[in-house]
């Protein structure tokens, strides 16, 4: 599968390392983006900066050549993550002046999967109407909500209980994050 993960300028690098981390080295084919904030905050929170497993492809945000700014030659997945909800009112409203936004207006009018990973709160009701407009064009809201049932030890693990989501709604077979019990 072709999956091409867009990261913004909101607070929440964790989650886009460690899907990367979960995506490294596999039979996917991995393209990244990042917005024009999107470096500013990974140095601020990721102290190595953003760690790319061997044969993910960079794109610039500028480039409309990248082959999934066209539906021509769309990937069977995109997450934008962590996303902004600038980036999200951006997507809702169809306006692509750039390769990560045009990417997400393909993913809809190809109705491929278009997963939207938000780390905002408080949300107002501009948030919510942009989402529900996504929401009726197709695309997934997964907000960056950790569970805790598994008692989480690290950082990364209470990061993984969404990425593992994340990767569910990818139909990517994983083990990022414990799965909640049955009662015996």
């Amino acid at each position: 599968m072709r999956i091409l993960i867009a990261i913004t300028g909101a607070s929440g690098m964790i989650y886009a390392q460690r899907l990367l981390d979960q995506l490294g080295g596999s039979e996917h084919k991995i393209h990244v983006v990042l917005s024009s904030y999107a470096q500013t905050v990974i140095q601020q929170e990721l102290s190595d900066g953003l760690d790319l497993a061997e044969g993910v492809e960079m794109h610039s945000l500028k480039s409309m050549n990248a082959p999934f700014a066209s539906g021509s030659n769309v990937p069977e997945a995109m997450v934008v993550i962590p996303c902004t909800m600038g980036t999200l009112g951006r997507i809702a409203h169809g306006y692509s002046d750039n390769v990560l936004l045009r990417a997400a207006d393909v993913m809809l009018k190809e109705k491929r999967k278009l997963i939207l990973v938000p780390r905002e709160t408080p949300l107002n009701l501009v948030h919510l109407k942009n989402m529900e407009l996504l929401l009726q064009a197709g695309a997934t809201i997964l907000p960056a909500n950790p569970h805790f049932y598994a008692k989480p030890k690290s950082i990364e693990e209470v990061a993984d209980t969404v990425v593992a989501r994340v990767l569910d709604h990818l139909e990517v077979t994983n083990e990022a994050s414990p799965r909640w019990q049955e009662e015996e």
